[in-house]
């Protein structure tokens, strides 16, 4: 509350209109900070979805973290606080990064924890592990981390998130079978809270706002820095994808995969991840060889609905895992000879999704809306999903279905 008063004894000044239409005075360290710039506004009235549109009343640029404190310290000193959302990349699908007549906070504005990648020289009871702000994105956490020959474990499959906007939702890929979702990979947090305080918190310290503000959608504090555990990063990735005409056997070999892990067999895989070739066009053909496009397009066009299982295992420059990959494929029920591989650098699949970010940006097609939902479906219907929605409703009614991902995760994860 010291930095609150410090603010309310400051000069006052006309910055905003409320909804009731008073006007609305904030301290000059505050108001000087809010800006109601058309563009500022514009760009904080939509998101990645696309779907909803709020226009807030101004937008805050914090530069440290007291900042936001004062922020929240000042709505709450009113008789009817403002709403406030902290805003990242923006990567929400349902206005969850907007404030409709309130106040978005500009996260990239933030200058407070960088990158900071501890040493790990096996002293620390931690082990190793990577302070981050929480406005930085994961792309440049893995770039940073990559400098140490160490990274994080559990990943999104688009890297240019920032930690705060995943770690407010969940963060799930293909290792969520293997490590669990993001917000299972976090040993400490900094966040302020409703009230303005800024809290340190973990497992076994404050555990109820920890738990509450991973995966709590920005609902219960600011993250402002993140302690992520890391591991040893691998160099290369040899990277798979294995074609299915029947959702059974996809389903099955799916199991048998991260049941490998679970085994602790060393031939287990690092990724597993599945999605959906639809008989809808334009089909993206784009990692297959190209003398195989026209045999992949007579499949897809046989069944509707081609289901691939995207397979990925890690290995280090001195090493080829020709005999793991071939284990974790030998009792696999794809359709023969329906299987691609590429050999690629460990960041360039990680980030491979940015390509694809790209080619669509060129084509005006990344700025659109993007209706999006996750959903967790028990191994015991998830048959009866196949047949109900992807058959019954979009092959059936033909509905543009766009990216479609179907993958398999522990409960105990």
């Amino acid at each position: 509350m010291g930095m609150f008063s410090k603010a309310m004894s400051m000069v006052w000044v006309l910055i905003i209109v409320c909804t009731q239409g008073q006007p609305l005075k904030a301290p000059k360290e505050i108001s000087s900070k809010l800006s109601r710039n058309p563009q500022s506004l514009s760009l904080a009235s939509s998101d990645y979805g696309h779907i909803v549109h709020e226009t807030p009343l101004a937008v805050f640029e914090p530069s440290s973290i007291g900042d936001i404190r004062a922020l929240i310290n000042f709505s709450n000193s009113l008789p009817n606080p403002f709403t406030i959302a902290p805003r990242g990349q923006a990567h929400s699908v349902l206005g969850q990064a907007m404030a409709q007549n309130g106040v978005v906070v500009n996260m990239t504005k933030l200058n407070g924890t960088r990158i900071f990648v501890a040493p790990c020289d096996g002293k620390s009871p931690l082990g190793c592990y990577a302070d981050v702000g929480g406005e930085q994105t994961w792309v440049d956490v893995l770039h940073e981390t990559l400098k140490s020959g160490l990274t994080p474990l559990s990943w999104t499959d688009y890297l240019y998130l920032t930690v705060g906007g995943t770690l407010s939702n969940a963060g799930i890929s293909g290792q969520a079978f293997r490590f669990g979702p993001q917000i299972s990979n976090v040993l400490e947090l900094d966040l302020v809270t409703g009230k303005g305080d800024l809290v340190t918190c973990s497992a076994e310290k404050n555990t109820e706002a920890f738990y509450a503000v991973l995966g709590g959608l920005g609902q219960f504090g600011v993250i402002t820095r993140a302690r992520i555990p890391l591991g040893p990063a691998p160099t290369r990735v040899k990277w798979l994808h294995l074609l299915y005409n029947d959702f059974t056997a996809f389903c099955r070999d799916q199991e048998h995969l991260i049941s490998m892990n679970e085994r602790n067999d060393s031939n287990a895989a690092d990724y597993v991840e599945g999605m959906l070739l639809l008989n809808q066009p334009p089909l993206d053909l784009s990692f297959y060889p190209p003398s195989y496009h026209q045999c992949i397009t007579s499949l897809v066009t046989q069944y509707g609905i081609i289901y691939i299982i995207e397979l990925v295992k890690y290995y280090a420059n001195n090493s080829q895992p020709i005999q793991q990959v071939a284990n974790l494929v030998k009792e696999l029920k794809f359709v023969p000879n329906f299987r691609f591989e590429k050999d690629v650098s460990y960041e360039e699949f990680l980030n491979r999704v940015h390509g694809e970010e790209l080619y669509l940006r060129s084509k005006g097609l990344w700025e659109v809306p993007h209706p999006w939902l996750n959903i967790f479906v028990p191994r015991s219907r998830i048959l009866d999903f196949n047949e109900g929605v992807f058959k019954g409703i979009i092959l059936k009614q033909n509905i543009t279905a766009g990216l479609v991902k179907v993958y398999p995760v522990n409960r105990n994860k």
